[in-house]
């Protein structure tokens, strides 16, 4: 337990992977859990609302709050792939697909909760990055809209860091690899590459990447501040 007993966390993308996974890491240890998706969640009070609707974020956020009193926490991790497809090829449909709902439905959903959060000063923040926002991942899938995504989350990440630190909000952010998700199950037939090339030769399991971000929510973490946390199984080395 990490003192998470009586937080109040809202949590989006919470219908399934890593979000849902992360949900069940806080319940259990004693967080109350606003779980926020497009679906409903099998964690938590669920709200089905769209990250990329600014005013809906933005009633889910005001309403959580004035009914708990406060936000303790946010964990954004609602996102999408593009299919595998050469960036030649790419339709603007498709780049403004993964960009909407990867970076500006992020950054909408941490504005909608950071108003609350700075207003008491206080609160923790969790952005789900990934390690292809750094290492570009093109091997064998080609996905440049979802690299250039994450690499703008981290970016975006260390900037709202700097900008809230002085008023009592932390943000950081969980870069995962490879994790047995169902966002990756369409991609199986590339599953032994990837395993290849990750020296620990198996994916994370999403409960993994949810003891990262408890870990960043809880008060054991409170000088962490615009950090990046990579939990990749030792890709990036190579």
């Amino acid at each position: 337990m990490r003192g998470l007993n009586g937080k109040v966390v809202a949590v989006t993308g919470s219908a399934g992977g890593i979000g849902e996974a992360v949900c069940a890491r806080l319940i259990d240890e004693g967080a109350t859990v606003h779980a926020l998706d497009r679906t409903a969640s099998p964690h938590g009070e669920s709200t089905i609302v769209d990250i990329t609707d600014p005013d809906a974020m933005a009633h889910v956020a005001t309403r959580i709050a004035e009914r708990e009193g406060r936000i303790d926490g946010l964990v954004a991790a609602a996102g999408v792939v593009e299919d595998d497809i050469a960036a030649e090829e790419m339709t603007l449909d498709e780049w403004d697909r993964t960009l909407s709902v990867n970076l500006r439905g992020l950054f909408i959903t941490n504005q909608a909760f950071g108003r609350p959060m700075l207003t008491q000063r206080s609160g923790a923040i969790v952005n789900i990055s990934s390690m292809s926002g750094n290492h570009v991942v093109n091997v064998p899938q080609k996905q440049c809209a979802y690299n250039a995504s994450k690499a703008a989350v981290t970016a975006l990440t260390k900037s709202l860091a700097s900008e809230w630190a002085d008023r009592g909000v932390r943000v950081n952010a969980v870069s995962p690899g490879y994790v047995a998700t169902p966002l990756l199950a369409r991609k199986a037939h590339q599953f032994q590459q990837w395993l290849d090339a990750t020296p620990q030769q198996r994916m994370a399991e999403p409960s993994e990447i949810a003891a990262a971000v408890a870990f960043l929510l809880s008060d054991e973490s409170r000088y962490f501040c615009g950090s990046e946390l990579v939990a990749d199984g030792g890709y990036s080395l190579r």
